[in-house]
């Protein structure tokens, strides 16, 4: 019979706050407590890291993420602290680029590329987390980041890229920057929340390059 899987329980708001190894510790603290905030995790570092940044709107937004937004204009739900990534590939593989843009102003943040022999999951991963770092460095926690690609996301969240891309001395500069992507969140914690673009609803992404 397959062992369960470990769960880290982090409770923010309960009798004790803390991280339970179990459920049943954790809802002796959150059962008769009112307005209780915890939450399960499934690796240590990742419940550490949670109850060290403290309850946020990651939480929150858990819960919304069923919902679909009403608004066809992005404008009634995109809060003004967040920025927007996306990436462009010629061919696949091919010369792919990368950016995060201010959605209100437009402003670039950065641009990377065109690199050769890239694609474009890879490069909606690296703009997630040149985004995430960029943020970091700036001391910019609370700001949210939007992105059109929930393969990329995936992978941010698991901290790993399922690509099948074949590496050579052809793409030798997008070998670099996904080593140092995984290395980064690897070795650092992040507050900043992570949200779909509704391109359905929205229209193109304002990180978008316009090339469809």
């Amino acid at each position: 019979m397959e062992k369960p899987k470990q769960k880290y329980y982090v409770v923010w708001e309960g009798i004790n706050p803390g991280i339970y190894l179990n459920w049943n510790e954790c809802l002796l603290q959150v059962k008769a407590y009112p307005n209780a905030r915890y939450k399960s995790f499934s690796t240590l570092k990742e419940a550490q890291d949670a109850y060290a940044s403290g309850f946020s709107n990651s939480a929150i937004a858990e819960k919304k993420k069923k919902s679909i937004p009403q608004s066809k204009n992005w404008k009634d739900i995109v809060p003004g602290n967040s920025i927007t990534v996306d990436a462009a590939c010629q061919g696949n593989p091919g010369k792919m680029e990368y950016r995060a843009v201010e959605p209100f102003t437009g402003k670039e943040l950065f641009h990377v590329g065109p690199l050769r022999n890239g694609t474009n999951n890879i490069g909606e991963f690296l703009a997630l987390v040149h985004a995430l770092a960029l943020l970091k460095k700036l001391k910019k926690s609370e700001t949210i980041i939007y992105s059109d690609s929930k393969t990329a996301i995936g992978w941010v969240k698991k901290k790993k890229p399922n690509t099948k891309l074949v590496f050579d001395k052809s793409n030798v500069e997008i070998k670099d920057l996904m080593t140092r992507a995984v290395d980064w969140l690897n070795s650092n914690s992040y507050s900043n929340e992570i949200r779909k673009w509704e391109t359905e609803i929205w229209g193109e992404i304002p990180a978008d390059f316009g090339r469809k």
